[in-house]
């Protein structure tokens, strides 16, 4: 790990394509570390576990999904997490690359209420998630199957989760070492794949059909 302060959102860039991410300590460090890890964490998409209440829960049809409708609020709302490595310096730096349309959100809306979310990079067939909340049960849970669906449909190969936790296990999620992901990551980064940047339309989200 090594502290820096000043960077651009193309140092950024180059980092993800180099198999490392960027964190603080808090919200309120006033630096920034390059993280590479020994194991890291990725969802399969072919791999997306989805549990019998969840089912229920997108069966309903109560929820609805966007992409890139609050970019802003999405990361604020991660950002405010009760633990976060996310600080001022990274969310400049994300609305950069939501701007050049590297960085996108998806949104969770129970009626019109805003209940879940996540954000992450996207660079050729690779998608990195950044960080995901809830501000009601599963909202998190919900926001990955939304991206899940939409990576699969652009035509996505890699879904990056940084680590492994028991939350993303419980999706599917799975641990595998860092030379394993090195070679996942080569073989897609150049990929001439584009995640649709706006749409902000209603997307009902929904379970892919057991096989």
């Amino acid at each position: 790990m090594k502290d820096i302060i000043d960077f651009s959102s193309r140092d950024l860039l180059l980092g993800y394509t180099l198999g490392i991410f960027p964190m603080a300590n808090s919200a309120d460090d006033d630096s920034v570390m390059w993280v590479s890890p020994k194991k890291r964490g990725i969802i399969p998409l072919e791999n997306l576990h989805i549990s019998k209440s969840l089912r229920r829960k997108l069966s309903s049809k109560k929820y609805h999904s966007t992409f890139n409708k609050d970019f802003f609020k999405v990361v604020s709302h991660c950002r405010n997490r009760k633990e976060t490595w996310i600080n001022n310096i990274l969310v400049d730096k994300y609305i950069e690359l939501h701007k050049k349309k590297f960085a996108h959100s998806v949104e969770i809306w129970l009626g019109e209420e805003l209940v879940g979310g996540l954000f992450g990079i996207s660079i050729g067939a690779c998608f990195f998630g950044e960080s995901m909340f809830s501000l009601k049960n599963d909202g998190s849970k919900l926001a990955l199957v939304s991206i899940i669906n939409r990576l699969k449909s652009c035509g996505h190969k890699l879904f990056d989760t940084q680590f492994f936790t028991p939350h993303l296990g419980s999706m599917g999620g799975i641990e595998i070492s860092k030379i394993k992901y090195e070679k996942i990551l080569k073989a897609n980064i150049t990929k001439n794949i584009k995640f649709q940047h706006t749409d902000n339309e209603k997307e009902f989200l929904f379970a892919p059909k057991k096989i």
